[in-house]
C-alpha cells in the first residue's frame, strides 16, 4: 500500500489504527504504522478503504484520507481523487456532497501575502521525507510565529492529554506581510496552502497550459550516411535479438523514417506523468469496485472458477504489480486514455534503450530521451519485489525467476531486456521458450528442463492465453468452467495454465491484472468518474450519445489492436482491423482519433512502474489503429521554448 515515508520520531509508535487524538470538529486521528497492522482485522485491500456515510475518503490511515474526512465532516465537501498528495495544490474546486455543486479552491505559495487559516490544507511537494507522494495536513490554528496542524502518516504517537493537534510548524511574518513556514524536515519543502475561497488575491494562477504545448512535432536529423553503419551492439543478447527481429539496425521499419524523430514539451511530459499516476489510482479503484460486485465481474468473461483466485491475488498482491503501459491520444485537444495494458505490455526495450542508442548514433542532441530512466525504475521495482524472499539464498532454486515467453522474436528481445533489469536487481533469472521442456517432479511440482523447480515467473504471455486453454478444455461449457480445478496434476506434460495457476507459483504480473487490462473496465471507470478529463465515454451498450458522436468497438479481452472498428457519427464505419478476438464480447468507447502529423497517426504511450510514471514512447501508423506491427519513432522531451522553433 502506497504511503508517505515516515520521519523518525522520538515518541512511542502506536499500533496501526490506534486513536491518537481528537481534532477540532470532533474528527479522530489514527496511527498509520503499517508494519503493525493486524492481518486478521485488515485481511485485504478492501478492508483498508475508509468510508463515511458510504463516501470514500481514502485509505486508512493516510494523510489524504484525513484531509478529505476532515473537510467532509466540518465543511460538507471533499476534493477529487488525487494520485499524490502534492496534486491537491493544483486542484481548482471541491465537490459539495449534498448537491454535487462545485466550490472554488485557491492555492497560495509559502510566503504569500494571504496567510493560512484554520481549515486550509497545507501541502508539501514530493521529495525528501515525502518522496514520491508529497504530503497534506489540515491547518487548525494560525499564529504569527507558528501554526498547528493535524495529519496522519508522519508520526504515529498518541497526543498528550488535552492536545488537539499533531504538531506545530514554525512561522515568520516579514515586514511586507508575507507569511513564511519553515519545514521541520530539512529535506522536505512546503509548497503552500489551499483555501476554499472565491477571492483569488495573491493566489497562484492555476491555468491549464497553452494547448499547443501538447501538440507533437516531427523533426529530422541531417543525413550523414548514418544508416550505412551498424549502431546496436549485437554482442548483447537483447540487442542482437532486436536486430534479428528488425532485420537491420533501425528503429522504424520505413527507410524514410530513419532520420526522423518527434519532440514533445516538458509541460506535456509533466501532464503525462500526472495522468499516468492518477489513472493508475483510478484503475485500481475501479478494480476494487468490480471485485465487490459479481454482476459486474460477470461482464469480464472470466471463468467463475478463477474468481476466488483473483480475489486472493488482489487481497494479497495489490502492490506487487511491476509494470504496465497506458495508451493515450495527446494533442491540443487534450490527453485521453484508450486503455491500460497492465497484464502483458511491450515497447520497453525500444523506449528504454533503442531510441537512446538511435539518438547517439544519428547525432540527435535535442532534449532528452523520453525513456531514459525506464530501466532504472524497473531495476528498483524488482529489488522491491518479493522474489527470493523468505530467507532463501540466491543459489536456492526457489529464488530463480523464470521468464516464460513464446517463440516470437519480439517477445525474445522484450524478455531479454527485462532479464537485464531483473539480474541487475540481484535476482537469478532463466528464460524459457515455450512449455515443451517442462515436466512434473515426484512432488507434483513443475520443473524446467534442468530440473529447477518453478516458483517465480515473469511472463510475456497474457493471462487471457491461459484462460483460453481453460475454455478450450471445458469446451466453453458453463458448468465445467464454473467448477474447473486449477491445481490438479495431469498425466500429460504441464501446459501454460498448469504453471501460472498453481498456488506454489508466484506470477508477475499478478492474476488480478486481468481486471484492469480487460476493456470491460472502461465503462466501469466512466460510471465511477463521469466526464473525467482523461477518460473517454465508454459503455457496455451502444448509447444514442455515442452513436451521434462516433464510437469505437473493442473486444473486452483483445490485444495488439485486433478486431477494432471505428464508426464516425456521420460517415459510418471508417476503419476496422481483423484478428483473433472476434468472438469476444465488446464495449463501446467514444471515438477520439489519434492526432495526424505528416501522414502519421501518433499514439503516446507511458509506462507505469510500481504504479508510478517511469517514461514514455511514441508509436505511429498510417492507419487510425495502432497494432503490433506499428512503428516506434524516437521521442525527445524538450523545453517548452523549443516547441516554438
Amino acid at each position: 500500500m502506497k504511503s508517505e515515508p515516515n520521519p523518525k520520531s522520538k515518541h512511542i509508535t502506536a499500533k496501526f489504527g490506534t486513536f491518537l487524538g481528537l481534532a477540532s470538529g470532533d474528527v479522530p486521528v489514527y496511527s498509520s504504522d503499517y508494519p503493525s497492522a493486524d492481518d486478521n482485522e485488515l485481511p485485504n485491500r478492501h478492508a483498508y478503504r475508509s468510508y463515511v456515510d458510504d463516501i470514500f475518503m481514502g485509505y486508512k490511515w493516510q494523510c489524504v484520507e484525513l484531509a478529505r474526512r476532515w473537510l467532509y465532516l466540518n465543511k460538507g465537501y471533499i476534493f477529487d481523487d488525487v494520485a499524490m498528495a502534492y496534486d491537491i495544490f493544483g486542484l481548482t474546486s471541491v465537490r459539495v456532497i449534498e448537491d454535487n455543486s462545485r466550490l472554488p479552491l485557491k492555492s497560495f505559495r509559502n510566503g504569500s501575502l494571504r496567510h493560512p487559516e484554520p481549515g486550509a490544507l497545507l501541502i508539501w511537494s514530493e521529495g525528501g521525507e515525502f518522496e514520491v507522494t508529497g504530503h497534506v495536513a489540515v491547518i487548525t490554528e494560525v499564529y504569527p510565529d507558528r501554526l498547528r496542524l493535524i495529519e496522519q502518516n508522519v508520526t504515529h504517537s498518541v497526543w498528550p492529554e488535552g492536545q488537539q493537534f499533531s504538531r506545530e510548524i514554525p512561522a515568520r511574518v516579514t515586514a511586507d506581510g508575507s507569511y513564511w513556514l519553515r519545514c521541520s524536515y530539512g529535506d522536505a519543502t512546503i509548497l503552500g496552502w489551499v483555501i476554499q475561497t472565491d477571492d483569488d488575491t495573491y493566489a497562484e494562477l492555476i491555468e491549464p497550459p497553452a494547448p499547443e504545448l501538447f501538440d507533437l512535432q516531427l523533426r529530422q536529423v541531417p543525413d550523414k550516411g548514418q544508416t550505412t553503419r551498424a549502431w546496436l551492439n549485437i554482442a548483447n543478447p537483447d540487442e542482437d535479438a532486436y536486430v534479428e527481429m528488425m532485420g537491420a539496425h533501425k528503429l522504424g521499419s520505413r527507410a524514410e523514417d530513419q532520420h526522423r524523430y518527434f519532440v514533445h514539451s516538458e509541460t506535456a511530459e509533466r501532464e503525462l506523468k500526472r495522468a499516468t499516476n492518477e489513472l493508475h489510482a483510478l484503475f485500481m479503484h475501479a478494480t476494487d469496485y468490480v471485485l465487490q460486485d459479481e454482476t459486474l465481474l460477470e461482464k469480464f468473461n472470466i471463468p467463475p472458477a478463477l474468481w476466488p483466485k483473483i480475489h486472493q491475488s488482489w487481497d494479497n498482491r495489490r502492490n506487487q504489480m511491476i509494470t504496465g503501459r497506458f495508451d493515450f491520444s495527446m494533442s491540443a485537444r487534450g490527453i485521453k486514455v484508450y486503455e491500460y495494458n497492465c497484464d502483458s505490455a511491450s515497447c520497453y526495450m525500444e523506449a528504454g534503450l533503442v531510441q537512446e542508442k538511435w539518438a547517439e548514433h544519428f547525432g540527435c542532441n535535442e532534449g532528452e530521451s523520453s525513456g531514459a530512466e525506464l530501466l532504472d525504475h524497473l531495476i528498483e521495482a524488482w529489488k522491491a519485489s518479493e522474489v527470493g524472499s523468505g530467507g532463501q539464498s540466491s543459489a536456492d532454486t526457489k529464488s530463480v525467476l523464470h521468464i516464460m515467453q513464446d517463440g516470437d522474436l519480439e517477445e525474445t528481445y522484450h524478455a531479454l531486456y527485462m532479464q537485464k533489469a531483473i539480474e541487475r536487481a540481484g535476482i537469478t533469472c532463466k528464460v524459457i521458450h515455450g512449455v515443451s521442456g517442462l515436466a512434473w517432479d515426484d512432488n507434483g511440482d513443475v520443473v524446467d528442463a534442468d530440473g529447477d523447480q518453478i516458483r517465480w515467473v515473469w511472463k510475456t504471455w497474457a493471462w487471457e492465453t491461459a484462460l483460453d486453454q481453460i475454455r478450450a478444455e471445458c469446451e466453453d461449457d458453463t458448468e465445467r468452467l464454473r467448477t474447473y480445478q486449477t491445481d490438479q496434476i495431469r498425466s500429460a506434460a504441464p501446459r501454460l495454465v498448469d504453471v501460472l495457476l498453481r498456488k506454489e507459483v508466484m506470477v508477475y504480473e499478478p492474476l488480478w491484472t486481468l481486471i484492469p487490462s480487460n476493456k470491460a473496465i472502461l465503462p466501469v471507470l466512466w460510471s465511477l468518474f463521469p466526464n473525467h478529463p482523461y477518460l473517454l465515454n465508454s459503455s457496455f451498450d451502444l448509447t444514442d450519445e455515442l452513436q451521434a458522436s462516433g464510437y469505437v468497438t473493442k473486444p473486452i479481452a483483445g490485444r495488439c489492436g485486433f478486431n477494432i472498428s471505428l464508426y464516425d457519427g456521420d460517415a459510418g464505419l471508417v476503419e476496422e482491423t481483423q484478428g483473433r478476438f472476434a468472438a469476444q464480447d465488446q464495449i463501446y468507447q467514444e471515438l477520439w482519433k489519434l492526432p495526424e502529423i505528416a501522414g502519421y497517426n501518433a499514439q503516446m504511450c507511458t509506462f507505469s512502474v510500481a504504479g508510478h510514471f517511469a517514461g514514455s514512447c511514441l508509436r505511429v501508423d498510417p492507419t487510425l489503429v495502432i497494432t503490433k506491427d506499428s512503428d516506434l519513432i524516437a521521442l525527445r522531451t524538450v523545453e517548452d521554448e523549443r516547441m516554438k522553433l
